[in-house]
């Protein structure tokens, strides 16, 4: 099987210590370089076209959220992993709005690290429990209409009960259908929005309105 190549941009050694432990505990994964600089960054993108780019853009004179688009013009086809300590939500949202694969704060524990290293092999975008809470904030603070759905009235029910946490057995039981007609209802929703994962979906159902306010945790 073929490794994913990654590069690890950040200027603090512990942190770059701490990642190589991490990534060493997955399957398929390789560390192919690492660099504390964005000059030596755009140097690396060029020489290893890693597959995955790991930045910590908050670090003046490093890298900057500025950064993320000199990647992406660089090698478009590099997936972005943010891991930050910033707390900044200005910054956050506009890193976001730039569009990274995956954005973590230095807080998050082991489990969400890896699932998020696992999803970007898999093409999704992942982002951790605080990020998603900053975008649920900014999507109910904001005055933008409604968009119209492409779905039809049965798959904004489903995508409500997968937005509240259910699993597909539940969904089936709480729709008296099967769950494999669960599987293929979310299989079709995933397929028409374009999109690859439940963050994504809550996201969508967020901006399309069909979840009318916060959930609960």
């Amino acid at each position: 099987m073929l490794s994913t190549n990654i590069l690890l941009a950040d200027p603090e050694h512990l942190t770059r210590i701490g990642l190589r432990t991490l990534v060493s505990k997955i399957d398929g994964l390789e560390i192919v370089s690492e660099v504390n600089n964005e000059k030596d960054l755009m140097q690396e993108l060029i020489s290893k076209s890693p597959d995955i780019v790991v930045l910590d853009y908050n670090h003046p004179s490093h890298f900057y959220p500025a950064s993320v688009s000199k990647i992406k013009k660089q090698l478009p086809e590099a997936r972005i992993m943010v891991i930050t300590s910033d707390n900044d939500k200005a910054n956050i949202y506009q890193v976001l709005e730039l569009g990274v694969n995956s954005f973590l704060t230095k807080t998050c524990d082991e489990t969400e690290f890896v699932d998020a290293f696992k999803a970007l092999v898999k093409g999704e975008k992942f982002f951790c429990t605080r990020i998603l809470d900053y975008l649920l904030e900014k999507s109910f603070s904001r005055p933008e209409p409604i968009p119209t759905t492409p779905l039809t009235p049965r798959e904004i029910e489903i995508v409500r009960l997968i937005a509240k946490g259910l699993i597909a057995k539940e969904i089936g039981s709480e729709l008296n259908l099967s769950t494999h007609t669960i599987y293929t209802h979310r299989k079709k929703i995933m397929r028409k929005l374009n999109i690859s994962s439940s963050s994504e979906l809550v996201m969508y159902a967020l901006n399309a309105g069909i979840i009318e306010s916060p959930l609960p945790r």
